[in-house]
């Protein structure tokens, strides 16, 4: 994906998402991550370009966090259409939020391991790549927490646990169910693209 129309994408939703959400609170801390995560792909863009794969999946999770943070993860009009048609008690829209969190950063994290030749071997490039995801989704885990236990109330829609008992772990979850999804299907493409930087900018990249 051409940087250009990535920007005017991610800007274009970011404006969207920004003008009049259900509440301004949510909205800061569910799209505090995703200003956050282009930023940093901003910075590092000369110094470590990611694949096409990697830039085209950050740009889908930064729209899943915008679309959580206008509406609140508990009421994307969208799935609570299809809870009704499935008969949901709950809106799921936070477990694919949650499966994102896993499946995206597996092939950012898993980019940066091979290229720099940081792990040898697939199988343990997996399990790190796996453990690191599921860390990450715990640590965020407390974030929800800290912010809790600080703001009282006024995070009850960031939690989003909609009285399910088992939220939070069936967050981590998910978050472990996407990172072991991304791997097992796009492994294949990925190395693919990787090689194609390799052959372009040297075997260092």
């Amino acid at each position: 994906m051409h940087k250009l129309v990535w920007v005017l994408i991610f800007t274009s939703c970011l404006v969207w998402s920004a003008y009049h959400p259900k509440d301004p609170l949510t909205w800061w801390l569910e799209v505090l991550p995703a200003l956050v995560g282009a930023l940093l792909m901003a910075i590092t863009y000369r110094r470590f370009t990611f694949t096409r794969l990697v830039y085209g999946l950050a740009l889908i999770h930064c729209i899943i966090l915008m679309v959580g943070g206008h509406y609140t993860y508990a009421e994307v009009p969208f799935f609570d259409t299809l809870g009704s048609y499935f008969d949901w008690q709950r809106n799921n829209y936070d477990k694919l939020g949650h499966f994102a969190q896993g499946f995206v950063p597996a092939m950012v994290v898993r980019e940066i391991v091979v290229r720099n030749h940081l792990i040898f071997g697939r199988l343990w490039q997996f399990i790190f790549v796996t453990s690191f995801c599921l860390a990450f989704s715990a640590f965020y885990e407390l974030i929800e927490w800290w912010v809790a236990v600080a703001t009282g109330e006024g995070a009850e829609a960031f939690l989003g646990t909609q009285g399910y008992a088992w939220d939070t772990q069936s967050d981590m979850a998910f978050a472990l169910i996407g990172a072991v999804t991304a791997l097992l299907l796009l492994s294949g493409i990925h190395n693919r693209q990787i090689e194609q930087k390799r052959s372009l900018y040297g075997r260092t990249q």
